[in-house]
């Protein structure tokens, strides 16, 4: 706990574990646990304890090439830092400014690009928190020795605050604040601390997306374009608001499996997930999303990992959890965005076209196809038949991706723990860098697009085809990803285009789209190879090997329409042509 949330009697949490308490938290597991459980919390306790014993991480190995392979990406040819990229941090509390607070007088390796309370500029040492301070670095920091994912980057961050009377209001004025920086042009927020069920205002709240602080995270990714990277509840659990948005992505955080690999393969053994059975003093119910719907979209490094304090000094890497999994994520998105922007500019040269580089290559949506359909599932044995992965994610129980109900199931796009796998950013900039292609025409191997359904009219496509230009590899594996908004609007009282405390958003659904691979000659869904068909989720996802080479086509199909009759959707893909 920090200082400021000592002083505080606003009950929001950063999301991380203490180390030190693991050992007490092991003894509360056993001693509420059925003897059927306890079987298998030996074994939990014994890899802990191991784990425990092992050499301590450091940042350089979670950004680099066995966490997220980030470094890759900073050198040539790509150097790419996140360079004018605007991203935004939402917490309890702020990291330090050199210039503006005594304590980052010695802190020249974290510099943010401004700091707000709120909706009003940070006042000098004022809210300055040590957890903000440590997940700023994770994406920002400039030091040779602990370089952040995106050094680059502008970060803008703005407090909480600690008003006894504070809540979601304030949090979604914050959030507001900080999307509206930049000229309103920030790409991805973090969010590395939750709000509580037990204080949301709403008769039996439960976790239905609908919650003020989840609704107004789902109307600002719309409304200002910018992808909300959410951290996942986990340990004792108790702040799953906003973990239940449908637009942004809520992440699960990995650790060591090896310690003298150093390479982040495993759900960490304190992550809720999606489902959890048993939760220490409270219903696991309460951290669980209503119906089938899963909340976690992707997992980062987040256990011990050492990170900046507010001075600069470097903090014992002595805590972790999903709090410094979400700013892998977050700042991995400044990697790509610039990467992005070097393009479009590029394209708009008449002497260099580049058709398949616009400006929906900023489309959030766009962002969290990509590094979803990137992600990092099973390693590949260098065949290629594994689309090149370079590691094999398990879950807490040590399954992989096989053994997880989503590879089996049309129904569940997302795996429970591990969503649809690992942060891979040098993986997702190659996703991301074959550019978009529409269904106009065939498409290649890996690609991307942003585009639109509509059921208004007869003569309007409920579906789009996109037919791959090359045959596909008989045995290997083929990803797709398909992710669109649920509609939130504001209910705007004064009519100013912006939230203010005593308003409210309305909940207008999600229209329900699926996806489907289908032999290319094909023209019923029914003769599909494999589908991703979710009722409930803003998501669909296909992991599939393929059955014989072959032509193929990803059919994405308006399913029900619940809103409006024209849905813009991003859909990303990556295969194997056949040798």
């Amino acid at each position: 706990m920090t200082q400021m949330q000592r002083q505080s009697s606003v009950p929001v949490s950063p999301r991380s574990s203490q180390t030190s308490n693991q050992r007490l938290y092991l003894r509360l597991l056993w001693r509420c646990a059925a003897p059927r459980q306890r079987t298998q919390l030996v074994l939990l306790g014994s890899a802990v304890l191991g784990f425990l014993s092992a050499p301590v991480l450091a940042l350089s190995n979670s950004v680099g090439e066995t966490g997220i392979d980030a470094y890759r990406l900073h050198e040539a040819p790509y150097n790419l830092t996140g360079r004018k990229i605007a991203i935004g941090q939402v917490e309890v509390g702020r990291p330090a400014q050199l210039g503006l607070d005594k304590a980052a007088n010695t802190n020249s390796a974290v510099r943010v690009q401004r700091l707000f309370v709120r909706n009003n500029s940070a006042q000098p040492n004022d809210y300055v928190d040590n957890h903000a301070a440590r997940v700023a670095s994770i994406m920002v920091s400039q030091d040779k020795r602990l370089r952040g994912v995106a050094p680059g980057a502008m970060l803008y961050s703005s407090a909480i605050g600690n008003d006894p009377n504070g809540g979601q209001p304030q949090e979604c004025v914050a959030t507001q604040t900080v999307a509206n920086q930049n000229g309103g042009d920030v790409r991805a927020i973090n969010f590395s601390f939750g709000e509580s069920l037990r204080r949301d205002p709403r008769p039996k709240p439960v976790l239905d997306g609908n919650a003020l602080l989840t609704q107004c995270v789902d109307w600002s990714s719309r409304v200002h374009n910018a992808l909300y990277v959410i951290s996942g509840n986990q340990g004792r659990g108790g702040f799953p608001i906003p973990t239940d948005t449908f637009n942004g992505m809520t992440i699960a955080n990995s650790m060591v499996l090896v310690p003298n690999t150093g390479v982040f393969d495993k759900v960490d053994f304190f992550s809720l997930g999606s489902e959890p059975t048993f939760v220490i003093g409270r219903d696991p119910a309460t951290e669980r999303n209503v119906g089938p719907r899963r909340s976690v979209t992707l997992v980062a490094p987040g256990r011990a990992i050492a990170t900046f304090k507010p001075d600069g000094s470097v903090a014992p890497p002595d805590t972790g959890g999903t709090s410094f999994a979400s700013p892998h994520v977050t700042a991995t998105v400044a990697l790509l965005q610039e990467y992005g922007d070097r393009m479009i500019r590029q394209g708009m040269d008449a002497n260099s076209p580049l058709p398949q580089w616009t400006l929906m290559a900023r489309q959030q949506e766009v962002m969290k196809v990509v590094l979803m359909n990137s992600a990092d599932k099973l390693k590949d044995a260098g065949d290629g038949l594994l689309l090149g992965m370079s590691r094999t994610l398990r879950n807490i129980a040590n399954r992989t991706w096989l053994e997880s109900d989503a590879y089996r199931d049309p129904k569940l796009p997302l795996d429970a723990e591990m969503g649809t796998g690992h942060l891979n950013a040098y993986r997702a900039f190659e996703q991301f860098k074959s550019g978009q292609w529409n269904p106009t025409a065939p498409v290649p191997p890996i690609g991307w697009d942003y585009q639109t359904v509509d059921v208004s009219e007869a003569e309007a496509p409920s579906y789009r085809d996109y037919e791959l230009e090359q045959p596909l590899q008989g045995g290997s594996h083929v990803a797709v990803t398909l992710a669109w908004n649920r509609l939130v609007e504001l209910q705007d009282s004064n009519q100013n285009d912006a939230f203010d405390e005593g308003e409210s958003f309305q909940d207008q659904g999600l229209n329900n789209l699926d996806v489907y691979l289908m032999p290319a000659e094909a023209t019923d869904t029914s003769d599909s190879v494999w589908s991703s068909v979710s009722q409930v989720d803003s998501v669909e996802h296909i992991f599939h090997p393929i059955p014989t080479t072959g032509r193929y086509k990803i059919r994405v199909v308006f399913r029900k329409q619940v809103n409006q009759s024209v849905q813009p959707y991003a859909l990303a893909w990556w295969t194997v042509p056949a040798r």
